[in-house]
């Protein structure tokens, strides 16, 4: 199937016990009107009944002296659709506490090298006449985007129609990746590409060390390892606490519209806040502000498979107390670094975001982040989810809690998703790490309402919608 491509490989090499290296999610159903007893039951058997899986799902990695020892993809010959596809249900009372504490133990594990690189577990008796799905899949096979497209493409519009499962589809676009990605002899096009992309990197080195610059002479202008340590970034265990909420997503607008912000602003100022608030509460807040990740997505086809994500790094302005100029710091922060980005080629944002991206998982390759500041303290991802219902067969997908992945110097992850006219947040931490995970969602929400106040916006009656 070819070499792993060079974005892809460090998700592989930086994994181990303590950092898994997969993403994944819950996804929350509402079973059909008048389902029988055994509904669940029937669609796990059914699922098993399409045991061809696209090349995607079939393929997992090795190294041989073939490969010079590099990683490459080969498909699985001995490929067993029931180990990757599995039945559970929930102890009573089957409270969505005791779903999350199953995603948390099933989001902590690693998956098996020797075979393809993902899971599904359909998970009955969950209260309130609904079941889930977790899923996880490595991060080396896809990025949060093309994830969530697996996801939609195995549902429907329409609760009457039929859905095959996420492992059955065929894509051009992925099949002409992994192409892509097969070694073979030089053509003259690949020379020319390789020319080209070479002449694009010399542009790189200017940019980082202009950005580097600004770094210093800016206190908004974020770049690695600027992040001042918190109890966030130390050494991690393997155990993992998944926590998630949703909220209305036209409430999170109109306080976008009334700021002059994006969606995406207000979702780094609540997390801000939030974060603000989890470490005021342990008197562990720095006077620095704490910086995040944001990853960007690339993906310019309708592919879904493999990574195309940038990324930059942005202040998270958590050294102002009001809400107003948290905000507006934040604004200018990331002002200056789509700037950084802008006018470059795909190949030259790719360079430049390499390495805000490897900097977080190097620390994890290099045994930890003793004695150095974190490249960053956290990563906030915002990754567009469907915007229609969708169906299971007329089962309705009530919710998308994605769960994601810490490393050392990072315990905590947020990522967020929209669905229909929600705001999907989830947050995935080490166990150990950060404690009482669960507050933070009720930061997000203290966090928010500060917004709304210093927008004029009144606070509707109902909020949110909790998961936890």
């Amino acid at each position: 199937m070819g070499l792993i491509s060079p974005q892809d490989v460090p998700f592989l090499l930086s994994e181990s016990r303590t950092t898994p290296m997969h993403v994944g999610g819950l996804q929350v159903f509402e079973l059909p009107p008048d389902a029988p007893p055994d509904w669940v039951g029937d669609q796990f058997a059914r699922m098993l009944e399409f045991d061809e899986p696209s090349p995607l799902f079939r393929k997992r990695p090795y190294r041989s002296a073939r490969t010079g020892f590099q990683l490459a993809w080969r498909e699985d010959e001995q490929f067993d659709l029931e180990y990757h596809v599995r039945h559970s249900a929930l102890p009573e009372p089957g409270r969505v506490r005791e779903l999350l504490a199953l995603g948390s133990r099933l989001h902590g594990s690693l998956l098996d090298r020797q075979r393809p690189l993902w899971e599904m577990h359909l998970i009955e008796g969950l209260e309130g006449n609904r079941f889930a799905t977790y899923t996880k899949i490595h991060h080396a096979m896809v990025d949060g985007v093309s994830a969530l497209r697996l996801l939609e493409r195995s549902l429907s519009k329409d609760p009457d129609e039929e859905t095959e499962p996420p492992w059955v589809y065929r894509t051009r676009s992925t099949s002409k990746a992994e192409k892509a990605q097969d070694p073979g002899p030089l053509s003259v096009d690949t020379v020319r590409a390789v020319l080209r992309g070479g002449t694009d990197l010399l542009g790189v080195t200017p940019a980082l060390l202009s950005a580097a610059r600004r770094s210093l002479e800016d206190e908004l202008a974020a770049f690695p390892f600027k992040a001042p340590p918190t109890i966030l970034n130390g050494h991690i265990t393997g155990s993992r606490r998944i926590a998630a909420q949703s909220w209305n997503l036209p409430r999170v607008r109109a306080v976008a519209k009334a700021s002059g912000s994006t969606l995406n602003d207000i979702v780094l100022a609540m997390s801000s806040g939030a974060l603000r608030r989890y470490l005021l509460e342990r008197n562990a807040l720095p006077d620095e502000s704490l910086t995040s990740l944001v990853p960007v997505s690339l993906r310019t086809d309708d592919s879904a498979g493999g990574n195309a994500i940038g990324a930059v790094i942005t202040s998270l302005a958590t050294n102002h107390a009001d809400p107003e100029d948290r905000l507006r710091s934040i604004k200018d922060s990331m002002a200056i670094a789509k700037a950084s980005l802008s006018g470059r080629s795909s190949t030259q944002i790719l360079a430049m975001s390499a390495l805000n991206m490897i900097a977080g998982p190097l620390m994890t390759v290099l045994g930890g982040p003793d004695g150095v500041r974190p490249a960053y303290n956290t990563t906030i991802s915002n990754v567009p989810g469907p915007r229609t219902p969708l169906y299971l067969r007329g089962a309705r997908l009530q919710g998308v809690y994605p769960a994601s992945i810490p490393f050392h110097s990072q315990a905590l992850n947020i990522t967020v998703t929209t669905y229909v006219d929600n705001l999907e947040f989830g947050l995935t931490g080490c166990r150990r790490s950060v404690p009482h995970l669960q507050r933070l969602l009720t930061h997000l929400e203290d966090s928010l309402g500060e917004l709304e106040a210093v927008t004029g916006i009144a606070k509707p009656k109902r909020r949110t919608r909790k998961v936890t």
